[in-house]
């Protein structure tokens, strides 16, 4: 006969904890307050990255209609936020294995 849909299979299924290189923020730099932009550089295929004192990294790219930044191509403009707060998104997530025991 068949299998009993009735019964229920509590399955319980293995976490492993990952690697800390697995995570966005491996080293455990600080909060998203406080980081600002040191600097700027292009990546391999010419768009801008915005560098953070926090150390992380975040392109910023100038494509209408979508990301409209036309101030990163302006050299100018680019160095005049250097120094200006930037709220970095790597650092606002945390640790992806926040919820796993160290």
């Amino acid at each position: 006969m068949g299998r009993n849909l009735l019964y229920k299979n509590d399955e319980c299924p293995s976490l492993a904890k990952q690697s800390a290189e697995s995570e966005h923020n491996p080293d455990r730099r600080g909060a998203t307050k406080g980081s600002t932009v040191t600097g700027f550089h292009q990546d391999e295929d010419g768009h801008w990255v915005a560098e953070l004192s926090c150390g992380h990294t975040q392109h910023l790219r100038h494509q209408p209609p979508w990301q409209s930044r036309a101030w990163v191509l302006d050299p100018a403009l680019r160095q005049e936020k250097i120094g200006l707060p930037f709220d970095c998104g790597w650092c606002a997530q945390g640790s992806v294995s926040d919820n796993l025991d160290d």
